[in-house]
């Protein structure tokens, strides 16, 4: 048993400073995966002994090995890169035993396919523009895998802390959150936009293994944020979704805005650029906020 905690010891700091773990090698960023998912499994919620003596944080190897159904030796070499393209059997035995939901089902199956692609070069088409010029009182805004704002209408601009001017708000929303404290007064929920925006950040690294500003991108905020470090290293996957989100807007105020995110492919089976939509309900005050804001901006669309 020592020597697989020590083990479990010197493998634990694969997701450190500087260390872009899930990009670039596919065989570790399956391994740093499953490490952390199996971190937060509570022994005693899969019938299994805790206490205060384990030295483990989570499920220990051998005991996610026989909760799956494969030997140890085996689960070891696959967590520490050793083991290439597990079987679909392996890879649901193992997701059921750590409780995956679905999104994190899916970027299971994504870091063990060895056939992953470049990233998508999607551009903003003319289409898509004049899509965005014309929901005047719907802000709305455009990002790629990077979480790259790439283009953006008047409302969606204004309303989020002014993407129309880059000297005042950096156009990646990851590094405006993480490197910008102007972001914790529009986010009132800071800490669930954080946690969000790292899980995307995870999704697509795992999509897109060879994507150097990506890798750029996640080494930087692991570099000057001990926050985005460890909501990295928790290995949380998140895929865009709908819902209600706040803002704070200097002028109208606490907004509580629906949202909605439509994907725009880049190639057949591919999202290439996420379209970020926010509403409100007709009649309500934040529906009367974005129509009074909304007479304040330009309906100008403009991209990077």
């Amino acid at each position: 048993m020592d020597g697989v905690d020590h083990i479990e010891h010197t493998d634990s700091t694969d997701n450190r400073v500087g260390n872009t773990d899930g990009t670039g090698d596919t065989r570790r960023a399956l391994g740093g995966f499953l490490r952390a998912r199996r971190g937060r499994v509570a022994p005693e919620h899969v019938g299994l002994a805790g206490g205060r003596r384990r030295r483990v944080r989570g499920l220990r190897r051998e005991e996610l090995a026989q909760l799956a159904g494969i030997s140890v030796d085996y689960y070891v070499r696959l967590e520490q890169g050793r083991a290439t393209q597990p079987s679909p059997e392996v890879l649901d035995a193992l997701a059921g035993a750590l409780g995956l939901d679905t999104a994190e089902r899916r970027h299971l199956a994504t870091l063990a396919d060895a056939r992953r692609g470049p990233a998508p070069r999607a551009r903003v088409s003319p289409l898509l523009q004049r899509v965005l010029d014309s929901m005047t009182h719907f802000p709305a805004f455009v990002t790629n895998h990077r979480l790259d704002v790439v283009a953006w209408n008047g409302l969606g601009s204004e309303l989020t802390g002014g993407l129309d001017d880059p000297e005042r708000r950096d156009r990646n929303n990851a590094r405006y959150l993480f490197l910008d404290p102007a972001s914790r007064q529009l986010f009132p929920e800071w800490e669930d936009r954080a946690a969000e925006s790292v899980g995307q950040l995870q999704v697509a690294a795992g999509r897109y293994p060879d994507d150097a500003e990506l890798a750029s991108l996640i080494t930087q905020l692991s570099v000057h944020s001990a926050e985005f470090r460890r909501i990295w290293d928790s290995g949380e996957v998140e895929m865009c979704a709908a819902g209600r989100k706040r803002l704070r807007h200097p002028v109208a105020g606490l907004l509580t805005l629906d949202f909605e995110t439509l994907h725009v492919p880049a190639a057949p089976g591919e999202t290439g650029l996420v379209v970020h939509v926010f509403s409100a309900e007709e009649g309500s005050e934040e529906a009367a906020a974005l129509t009074r804001l909304a007479g304040t901006v330009g309906s100008e669309v403009r991209s990077r």
